[in-house]
């Protein structure tokens, strides 16, 4: 099989490595991908080098985490996949796969896209930073960062009953938030940006502020506008690759003072009516859920592609990201041999 490897900094390969496939034990299935998807943020992070993120592996190290693919084998004790079954895992971007099945791989109901389902374990990411948050529909929601990840968030926002506002540095992203779904949308160094959110929310303020970009003037921006006594649900990794601070994060007036409540969301969330003996909302419940928002046609991620490109040309997409190119935003990356 094929695999992306990260060698070092801005080293990237991709490598040929075996894999068992004929003799699949009870549980295991085996997987092939057709497309894996670009998560623009952390990638960029890994390719660049950023610091070390506690727990994440070092080099040499796989890359990606939204993976596409059919089943072509089952091991004898599997009953929840079939062969010719579509699946979405949160793997590497690979050829070929194999992975027990109770681990992080869920069934593609008939009627969701490709394109849209290869987001799917990202779209429940951004489902949880509502959940963490314990939103409460009618709330004023502010996106700041409007990535997949971002981009994700604005559109569950309207279905969760959010009136829901993107903050981006860039026209491009504006206009992309509005096309998915937003409300309103401002340029996060707009210097009217306070009185604008004021108008659009009635003064009542921005309830919850969602924050999906890693530079510590987005978080700033996210301290500064979120209303006093109102969440900050932080999916970022705030100040990664970033150049010190020259400000406080969690300065007097911007976080005491306002009496704010800044939550990570990682881990799972809290239920005021948990079910008995699990998690109701475990990741694979949360990838199901919005499996089934895409079957129907409610939430349409693949919309956000801007660049499908065959997996021979990773290196290329990976040193666009790097760039940091704004019109770069969806990347499909298909893994058909070419002739």
């Amino acid at each position: 099989m094929k695999i992306a490897i990260l060698h070092g900094p801005r080293d990237l390969k991709i490598e040929e490595q075996p894999l068992e496939t004929d003799n699949l034990a009870p549980h295991q299935i085996w997987i092939q991908t057709r497309i894996s998807a670009l998560k623009i943020g952390t990638d960029r992070g890994n390719f660049e080098g950023a610091e070390q993120v506690p727990g994440a592996p070092d080099f040499p190290r796989w890359v990606g985490d939204s993976n596409l693919g059919v089943v072509r084998g089952v091991g004898s004790l599997v009953t929840e996949f079939s062969v010719g079954d579509r699946v979405v895992s949160n793997l590497p971007h690979q050829s070929d796969l194999v992975i027990d099945d109770d681990g992080p791989v869920v069934r593609v109901p008939d009627g969701a896209d490709d394109e849209d389902a290869v987001y799917a374990w990202l779209s429940a990411l951004s489902a949880l930073c509502y959940r963490r948050a314990n939103f409460q529909p009618g709330e004023n929601v502010a996106i700041v960062g409007l990535g997949v990840l971002g981009l994700g968030a604005v559109a569950l926002g309207p279905l969760f009953g959010a009136r829901t506002i993107g903050i981006a540095n860039s026209p491009v992203r504006l206009e992309m938030a509005e096309n998915i779904g937003a409300h309103a949308g401002f340029l996060s160094d707009d210097p009217d940006l306070q009185s604008r959110i004021d108008q659009f929310t009635r003064g009542d303020g921005v309830d919850l502020v969602i924050l999906t970009a890693n530079p510590w003037p987005a978080h700033r921006t996210a301290l500064e506008i979120v209303r006093p006594g109102g969440r900050v649900a932080i999916v970022a990794l705030s100040g990664r690759g970033e150049a010190s601070l020259d400000f406080n994060p969690l300065a007097m007036e911007l976080f005491y003072s306002k009496g704010i409540s800044l939550i990570a969301v990682s881990h799972r969330a809290g239920s005021m009516f948990p079910a008995d003996g699990r998690d109701r909302f475990d990741r694979k419940t949360a990838v199901r859920y919005v499996l089934d928002l895409m079957a129907d046609g409610t939430l349409k991620p693949g919309s956000l592609i801007t660049h499908r490109m065959h997996y021979t040309e990773m290196g290329t997409a990976y040193e666009m990201i790097d760039r940091r190119e704004k019109s770069m935003l969806g990347v499909i990356f298909e893994w058909n041999e070419l002739d």
